[in-house]
């Protein structure tokens, strides 16, 4: 009769657990969802800006070489001459492997250091949504997944497509390529709710994009208002 009581006692901690788990995710979506719309117009007035650009097609992709320092330096030039012309300004994100994470964190939550809920948030799409993504990875799916999922791990163009997806957010990209300043990622099956906005230096880093004017008068939201 006691471990009778004591399966059942576990069983039911372990579902609490698991709940208390899904509700703090959430919420913490739910947080985020109103963060961001207390600065989506000031995403959509960042797109006004750049109407006449047009965007590319996005392919979602692993990771692909990195340039050497010199081509890196080159594209870093011509990333900051375009910001300059559209009046855009980067909020600097730590370059630590989690830039692409952080980058999307501060977008969203409005705090570069919710980085790890937005991976979990990524790797869970992931997961969930297998054979959505699988076949853009040139390796077998559960050993992206392990890498992916640890710190440090650079987010590739298939987490920006998970991404899109699974925050219902329209990804934009004001790219150091040469012949490609604009690369909007869309979620599937939905219309976007919201823009994030991010600058993309050729393979090599993101940061969070604002106008320059928003970027002077923008505050961190602190770490407690999530959980």
């Amino acid at each position: 009769m006691s471990e009778q009581h004591d399966r059942v006692s576990k069983s039911s901690s372990s579902s609490i657990s698991s709940s208390t788990q899904e509700s703090e995710e959430e919420v913490s979506v739910t947080i985020g969802s109103l963060l961001a719309q207390a600065r989506n117009d000031s995403g959509r007035s960042l797109g006004k800006r750049l109407l006449h650009l047009g965007s590319i097609p996005h392919t979602p992709r692993v990771n692909g070489d990195i340039p050497d320092v010199d081509n890196a330096t080159l594209d870093h030039e011509r990333l900051l001459e375009r910001l300059g012309t559209y009046g855009l300004a980067e909020f600097q994100i730590e370059g630590d492997g989690n830039c692409q994470f952080r980058a999307l964190a501060d977008q969203i939550f409005c705090n570069p250091e919710y980085h790890k809920h937005v991976r979990k948030a990524v790797m869970k799409q992931l997961k969930e949504f297998r054979k959505r993504y699988e076949g853009y990875v040139p390796m077998e799916y559960k050993v992206y997944l392990k890498k992916m999922k640890r710190s440090g791990e650079w987010g590739d163009h298939l987490t920006l497509q998970a991404a899109a997806d699974r925050f219902g957010a329209k990804i934009c990209l004001v790219t150091s390529f040469r012949d490609t300043c604009l690369i909007e990622i869309v979620p599937r099956d939905m219309t976007p709710t919201r823009e994030l906005w991010l600058s993309f230096w050729c393979e090599v880093h993101y940061n969070s994009l604002y106008g320059t004017d928003d970027l002077l008068t923008r505050k961190t939201k602190k770490k407690h208002w999530l959980f």
